[in-house]
């Protein structure tokens, strides 16, 4: 028998050669989630003056302890006039700090007579003050290259008044289905049939993970129907994606067809659930057109990890992301027991975050064919092979609970 693989010498030969895809010009509105393609540079300093941190009074500091007159009164977005030493100036939150003044007293400080203050004794310089480009600098790294774009960033691109970025476009990908005993919800089920979980579980995934589902397709227990919509998948996707039907049965076609149209790597790897994975790359009919191609196993549960360990890398590499070649890992307190054998598992969890520790509490069922072991799973407890865990054991778990 085969020596079963790692899941790092198979993430190793999927990421070989992986090379982004090209960028496009969008407005910002339009890019959340979203990668950049090219780094952005600020435009601006941020903040773009001195302002004020609190409501309150600029004066300048050598002058606390002492009833100031109040020379003038400044709103946010209004000018500042300069402030003379022995007065002070009424001042709202974000209000520019007027020339001559280097601090800020908070209002609930100060004692109000008419158009005069009394500020307390020993306000130090810069006291309450936002120094101009405090945040950013003009001219400074604003966000990398292979940024996605989350709430912060977009708004970090606002803050600069930049309404377009090059973002690398979304890679697309064709989601094939193989079996004759699998019906689209909706449709009857016929003696010896079952519905697909994995195209809209996998479709939902890979949106997720950044990509445009640009192709799904049940997939006949035929050679050429296989091979015919490979050829079309090839076409118009950057990465084809199978669940099932890569092993040798008489009834397993998907092989035949990758090899005839590309090339084919099956694996057997250390990994519990989802044993067999199919690697390979699938020819076009355009010069230097192609696609990578994943055949993921079709039990559900294993389609599902198999997404994350493997899907989620591999786009994120086309995507130039490097936040997305790895889940965050997390160090957990077992609240389960179990004994693995020769394969590495990933077990679905909740994860409990205490004052001291987290703690992660396994699904009862953990078989490959148990998809609600998946629903509200937080990480997979990844527990090495021919291992014990025990209550109280220390596990690693990567979160799922990322863009």
């Amino acid at each position: 028998m085969a020596e079963l693989k790692p899941v790092e010498a198979a993430l190793e030969a999927l990421l070989a050669d992986v090379t982004p895809v090209e960028g496009e010009r969008l407005v910002v509105t339009d890019a959340a989630g979203r990668v950049l393609a090219e780094a952005v540079t600020a435009r601006l300093d941020v903040p773009p003056f001195d302002n004020s941190a609190m409501d309150g009074y600029a004066l300048h500091h050598a002058d606390a302890g002492r009833w100031l007159p109040v020379s003038q009164r400044i709103a946010a977005g209004a000018p500042a006039a300069p402030l003379e030493r022995g007065q002070c100036a009424r001042i709202f939150t974000g209000g520019e700090i007027p020339p001559g003044a280097d601090c800020v007293v908070m209002q609930e400080k100060v004692e109000v007579d008419g158009d005069r203050a009394r500020m307390p004794e020993h306000v130090p310089a810069g006291d309450n003050l936002r120094r101009r480009g405090r945040d950013v600098a003009a001219g400074s790294p604003l966000l990398a290259a292979g940024t996605r774009l989350d709430a912060a960033a977009l708004g970090h691109l606002a803050g600069q008044g930049i309404t377009e970025v090059t973002l690398r476009r979304r890679p697309r990908v064709a989601l094939l289905s193989t079996g004759d005993e699998i019906v689209d919800p909706g449709r009857p089920l016929a003696p010896g049939q079952i519905y697909n979980t994995n195209r809209p579980m996998l479709a939902t995934l890979l949106e997720r993970f950044g990509a445009e589902v640009v192709m799904t397709a049940a997939v006949p227990d035929d050679a050429s129907s296989t091979r015919r919509l490979l050829g079309e998948a090839v076409e118009v996707a950057d990465v084809v994606i199978t669940t099932g039907g890569v092993s040798v049965g008489e009834e397993d076609h998907v092989r035949g067809a990758v090899e005839a149209l590309g090339r084919l790597d099956l694996w057997r790897l250390a990994l519990r659930p989802g044993k067999p994975l199919a690697l390979g790359r699938l020819s076009g009919s355009d010069a230097g057109g192609g696609a990578r191609f994943v055949g993921l196993p079709g039990n559900p549960v294993s389609s599902y990890v198999g997404a994350w360990l493997f899907l989620r890398p591999l786009l994120g590499a086309l995507l130039g992301c490097p936040a997305m070649g790895s889940l965050p890992a997390l160090n957990a307190r077992a609240a389960f027991s179990t004994r693995t054998g020769p394969r590495q598992h990933y077990m679905r969890v909740t994860l409990n975050f205490g004052a001291d520790d987290i703690e992660a509490h396994a699904f009862e069922d953990q078989n490959s064919g148990v998809l609600s072991s998946c629903v509200g799973a937080d990480a997979l407890a990844v527990i090495p092979p021919e291992a014990s865990v025990a209550p109280g054991d220390a596990v690693r778990c990567l979160w799922l609970r990322v863009d």
